[in-house]
């Protein structure tokens, strides 16, 4: 997509194209260089300089010439009269007609709208003049607002496949509240997908705090957050804060408790280590002393007491794993280290949540080891992390988990990075394939020029991803 779509202040229409099938006569250069005889700044004969009905409608985008409507767009104070073409608005959405040739229309020169911005305004009527469409993050949703209301269907489709591609755990929350708003269906279910993927990272970002209460419920009440309670409860915490600066009340514990109402008891408060619930809920001041001594109760005493709070941990995504060797080999053969990087390519087909890496450990008794694992994308890296596993002398595969899960996106090659610590004697994978079907998900492999310690497609190191889907 473009950049944002800035309004232009004159009355000029782009300039003709440069290229032309012919050469212009003379008096086509005239039109080109007389420019003060047309009220369009491009001669009398314009329209001959267009060779199509989108190129000359484009002329009349945003320009006062013919105009035979107006808009004050805007909330009141700053407001921005858009120049209008009836029937040119008429064709390109059904509101439009209605507005200005249906039974009940109304013969309005100037027409407020203060409920759209001026360069969400503009950019739906470029699309309706010129059938272009140009998007960018700071209003693509308010875009997509004036398209909903005005029914223009693809350009609201559009909006909504840049929300889509650009989505992240620091937007999703945001995003999910608009997407309800709007009836978006697939965008909900995008949310939801890196709300549970990545839920540490969307319960903190600053977006969270600024949800209506609906969604902050719909959050609390989701089993598949892959996050710790005392997250979630944290996160509550900041929303109630940022809900009392909005209704105007000091951000005293009662008054969080009195903007959260029920939705407390959808904190899973029992759930937690008895040391989170010690260190962060049992001194909020959150909690009637009531219910912080139940809770204590419910954590040591042989009978718990009944609570209003769920118990019941939330069970998260199911974590699913692309192992890419078909053997291993062991104790007689040796893999050693010696600090250098084991690394593969890997691409996928569906965008998936790479959570981390099952790797190998001793094949002579058990073993401790230290781990640098990295996944790139064009040089970038995209998720890092330094992490120790305990290996037991089996063949099976450790997971290391990067600090959260890393969105990748589908057609496109990741790199996959290890750097191991430990026993050098381990096992190490053989009969490698290039192509793996793990679940409704296909990886496709490949060496990688990062690799230094001898992993490649066919054999070595990093058997197994470990991701969401």
């Amino acid at each position: 997509m473009a950049a944002e779509l800035i309004p232009s202040k004159n009355k000029l229409s782009p300039s003709p194209p440069a290229s032309s099938s012919s050469s212009p006569n003379r008096n086509q250069q005239q039109n080109r260089t007389d420019h003060s005889s047309s009220p369009t700044g491009q001669g009398p004969h314009w329209q001959g300089l267009y060779p199509t009905i989108r190129e000359r409608n484009s002329v009349m985008f945003n320009n006062e010439v013919m105009a035979d409507v107006f808009f004050l767009v805007g909330p009141p104070g700053s407001t921005q009269r858009v120049p209008g073409h009836k029937y040119v608005l008429a064709v390109g959405s059904s509101v439009f007609h209605a507005m200005f040739y249906g039974e009940l229309a109304e013969d309005q020169g100037e027409i407020r709208i203060p409920d759209v911005e001026p360069p969400s305004f503009l950019a739906m009527l470029k699309y309706i003049y010129c059938d272009e469409i140009q998007l960018c993050a700071d209003t693509v949703l308010a875009t997509l607002y004036a398209a909903k209301k005005y029914m223009v269907p693809h350009l609201a489709r559009a909006c909504v496949s840049f929300l889509e591609g650009s989505l992240s755990a620091r937007s999703a929350c945001v995003l999910l509240s608009q997407s309800c708003l709007f009836e978006e269906p697939e965008l909900t279910l995008r949310c939801w997908e890196v709300i549970d993927a990545q839920a540490e990272l969307a319960l903190r970002s600053e977006g969270f705090c600024d949800i209506d209460a609906r969604t902050l419920e719909s959050i609390l009440r989701r089993e598949t957050l892959n996050a710790k309670e005392l997250t979630v409860f944290e996160a509550a915490l900041g929303w109630a804060e940022a809900e009392c600066q909005r209704r105007d009340l000091d951000p005293s514990a009662e008054n969080r408790r009195l903007v959260l109402g029920k939705a407390v008891y959808l904190l899973r408060l029992p759930s937690m280590p008895l040391d989170d619930f010690a260190n962060g809920p049992a001194q909020s001041g959150l909690l009637t002393l009531g219910e912080t001594n139940e809770l204590f109760l419910w954590f040591t005493a042989l009978n718990k007491p009944e609570l209003l709070f769920c118990s019941a941990p939330r069970p998260g995504l199911p974590a699913q794993r692309c192992h890419r060797f078909q053997s291993c080999a062991y104790r007689s053969n040796q893999w050693r280290y010696r600090g250098r990087c084991d690394s593969i390519q890997f691409a996928v087909d569906k965008r998936v949540f790479v959570a981390g890496f099952g790797l190998y450990g001793s094949s002579c008794g058990s073993a401790e080891y230290g781990a640098r694992i990295e996944l790139k994308r064009q040089g970038a890296t995209v998720g890092h992390n330094v992490v120790k596993y305990f290996s037991d002398g089996s063949s099976t595969t450790f997971p290391v988990w990067f600090e959260y899960p890393v969105q990748v996106e589908p057609d496109a090659f990741y790199t996959a990075s290890v750097v191991l610590d430990g026993n050098e004697l381990s096992y190490f994978g053989q009969e490698g394939v290039t192509e793996v079907q793990s679940g409704k998900v296909t990886f496709q492999f490949q060496c990688s020029s990062d690799s230094t310690n001898g992993t490649g497609v066919q054999g070595g190191q990093i058997p197994e991803l470990v991701f969401y889907a």
